[in-house]
């Protein structure tokens, strides 16, 4: 019976603009696959153009999961993604569907496949809040708002240890969830699912840059600088997350009229070209990932999916 096996998961990765979703809808349609979001931004409604949204019409005849689902003012973050990709994942496989699991935020990949506690990274502005707090009232102060946020984590750790403090901490601003609750949550490794990992690799790190300056390029034209006046007027400000990501909030600045546009775009395309710098660092570390060109090496990915899938 199908429901009784672990589902597979299809993971296709790589750094922006590498050609991911492009993939991941060929391989939909070759197997008769479905597609499972992991975009911290395509999770909500009206940002389109800026997260490379794929189109209505792309998605009437390939179904797409976890897309669409929250205002850009409502709460959402890996914990809750976690679970919502686990019940899509299970239903998918219940219906004996073929999953197929892409997006850029590598942090939501992580979690949902090895646990919480494993896919979260150190949080460099967290990490420098905390710190500050700490010079300036002590550990034991910290300790104390563990204890209002997480008793039973606080229970487990000593006031003076403050590393520990501090990752529990990190983890709570993090996934909105407490440090004791992930490690009930977390224990199964990666016997969850049978995952096959396919990296998109680019020539060099110039052509993968002048792939980010032409999709850049294209998704002004496409209306970008519309959707964010069209956000803003919507009363949606730029203090918010989803507001703030690359491109959202260089827009931002030119309709205030603090940079004029071209400043703007030269901006999110320097800021994008170091995202991808950063993309590839953390999936270099994962050895399971299987590196191919596309399209130069597309009949290898579909004979390595189709040996997965059947």
């Amino acid at each position: 019976m199908v429901g009784e096996e672990k589902p597979k998961i299809l993971v296709i990765l790589g750094p922006t603009a590498s050609g991911k979703s492009t993939l991941a809808i060929e391989l939909a349609k070759r197997f008769g696959g479905e597609i499972v979001g992991s975009d911290s931004l395509q999770v909500h409604r009206y940002l389109d153009i800026g997260t490379a949204k794929p189109s209505k019409e792309v998605r009437a005849l390939i179904p797409h999961h976890i897309i669409d689902i929250v205002d850009p003012d409502e709460e959402f973050n890996v914990g809750m993604y976690r679970k919502l990709a686990g019940e899509v994942i299970l239903d998918l496989h219940r219906g004996g569907k073929r999953i197929i699991l892409v997006g850029g935020t590598f942090l939501y990949v992580r979690a949902l496949l090895y646990g919480l506690i494993e896919g979260i990274e150190a949080n460099e502005d967290i990490r420098t809040h905390l710190r500050g707090l700490r010079k300036t009232y002590g550990t034991y102060y910290l300790h104390e708002k563990l204890k209002e946020i997480d008793p039973d984590s606080a229970k487990r750790i000593h006031p003076n240890d403050y590393v520990r403090i501090e990752r529990a901490l990190e983890a709570y601003y993090i996934t909105g969830k407490r440090m004791s609750e992930l490690q009930r949550e977390h224990g199964f490794g990666k016997e969850e699912y049978r995952t096959l990992k396919i990296g998109l690799k680019c020539e060099s790190r110039e052509t993968l840059g002048k792939r980010i300056e032409d999709r850049v390029d294209r998704m002004i034209e496409e209306g970008w600088v519309e959707e964010v006046k069209k956000l803003r007027a919507m009363g949606y400000g730029r203090d918010l997350k989803p507001m703030q990501a690359i491109g959202y909030r260089e827009i931002s600045r030119y309709l205030e009229g603090e940079i004029l546009l071209e400043e703007a775009i030269t901006l999110i395309k320097r800021s994008t070209k170091q995202y991808a710098r950063r993309q590839l660092t953390w999936l270099k570390k994962d050895k399971e990932i299987n590196w191919y060109r596309v399209p130069e090496d597309l009949d290898k990915v579909l004979y390595e999916a189709e040996k997965f899938f059947f």
